[in-house]
C-alpha cells in the first residue's frame, strides 16, 4: 500500500506526529529505530504532568495510546535509505523492503558527543548532563562544576541559583575576557588546568576530577555542553537544506526544502535559533505541528 504519511523516529516528536495523524484518520507508518537521544536520562523532567519520569515509560505509554488509532502502524525496525520518486512520492527502505508513502516525516533526532574527557561518558544522563532546565535541579545545593569554554560563563550563570557552589574547568582552553569578568563578578571560580580523569565512587553522589597537576576537585555534578550530529543520514540522501548547527532548516510549519518533507524534534529548527530546543515537550510540540501542517497540504491544498 501506499501510507499517507511515514514517520521516521519513535521519540517524543515522531510519536506525537503519529498520533495527531492517527487521530485524523490517515494511514500512518511510523518506523522506530529503537535508538534514542535521551537513552542515557533515568528520568524525564520540565514537562508537565511527566516531571520525573523515566523516557522509556513515556515511549511506551505514547505506544499504547497509538493502539487505539487503528491507522497508524507502528513497526520496530531501522530505515536505512529515503528517496524521492518520480511521481513525487516518497521511499523507504528497511530490512522488510521499500515501503511507499505520498508525505515523509523526519524525526529522527541527533547524538550527542560528549568532550574526550576520561571517565565523563558513563556519568552522562545521571552525575553529568549538558541541560540545566533538564537536569540543574537534581544538583541543588551541591557543589557543580561546569566543563569547557565556549558558553560555559552561560551555563554557570544559569546554575547560580541552583548549585551550592560553583567552579568552572575548562580543560585546557581560554575563557574570553568578557566571560571572565562576568564570572569573578559572581564569585565563580575558573580552573584552567587539563583534566586528566573523572570518576566517581559506588553509589555516591560524589564525583571526583583530578586536575593536571595533582589537584583533585569534589562535585556533586557536571555540566558539560556536547556537540551534536544528524542520527540518520536522511537529510543528507534528501539533499535538505542544513543550518549552520547541522540540523536541518524548517520553517515555523516544520516545512523542509523539499516539498512533502517535514521534520520536527532536535533533528530541525528555524533560522531563528541558533540550535533545537531540545526537550521532550519541545520536540513533542514540533511533531504536532509539522503533522498538522503534513495534514492540511495533503488533504486541503494538495
Amino acid at each position: 500500500m501506499t501510507f499517507d504519511a511515514i514517520i521516521l523516529g519513535g521519540g517524543p516528536a515522531g510519536l506525537q506526529a503519529a498520533l495527531t495523524l492517527g487521530r485524523m484518520h490517515l494511514d500512518v507508518l511510523l518506523i522506530d529505530s529503537g535508538v534514542y537521544r535521551n537513552d542515557p536520562a533515568a528520568h524525564s523532567h520540565n514537562m508537565l504532568t511527566r516531571d520525573g519520569v523515566p523516557p522509556s515509560e513515556l515511549r511506551a505509554i505514547a505506544r499504547d495510546q497509538l493502539h487505539a488509532y487503528g491507522s497508524v502502524e507502528v513497526r520496530g525496525t531501522v530505515a536505512s535509505v529515503v528517496a524521492r520518486a518520480d511521481d513525487g512520492t516518497f521511499d523507504v527502505t528497511t530490512p522488510d523492503g521499500v515501503e511507499r508513502a505520498r508525505r515523509l516525516l523526519l524525526a529522527t533526532g541527533v547524538r550527542d558527543a560528549l568532550p574526550a574527557v576520561p571517565g565523563l561518558a558513563p556519568l552522562f544522563g545521571t552525575l553529568a548532563a549538558h541541560c540545566p532546565f533538564c537536569h540543574g535541579h537534581e544538583y541543588a545545593g551541591r557543589r557543580v562544576a561546569v566543563i569547557g569554554a565556549v558558553h560555559a560563563a552561560g551555563r554557570a550563570l544559569m546554575m547560580s541559583r541552583i548549585a551550592g557552589e560553583l567552579v568552572v574547568l575548562t580543560d585546557g582552553a581560554d575563557l574570553d575576557e568578557a566571560d571572565l569578568t562576568m564570572l569573578d563578578a559572581h564569585g565563580i571560580a575558573v580552573r584552567a588546568e587539563p583534566i586528566l580523569q573523572i570518576g566517581s565512587p559506588n553509589g555516591e553522589q560524589r564525583v571526583d576530577v583530578q586536575l593536571e597537576g595533582g589537584d583533585v576537585i569534589e562535585v556533586g555534578g557536571i555540566l558539560t555542553a556536547t556537540t551534536f550530529a544528524q542520527s540518520a543520514p536522511f537529510a543528507e540522501q534528501l539533499g535538505l537544506d542544513l543550518l549552520p548547527s547541522g540540523c536541518v532548516e524548517v520553517d515555523v510549519f516544520g516545512r523542509t526544502s523539499m516539498p512533502g518533507v517535514y521534520a520536527a524534534g532536535d533533528l530541525a529548527h528555524v533560522p531563528e535559533l541558533p540550535m533545537p530546543m531540545s526537550s521532550v515537550l519541545t520536540s513533542a510540540a514540533a511533531g504536532l505541528t509539522a503533522a498538522a501542517t503534513l495534514l492540511r497540504e495533503l488533504v486541503v491544498v494538495p
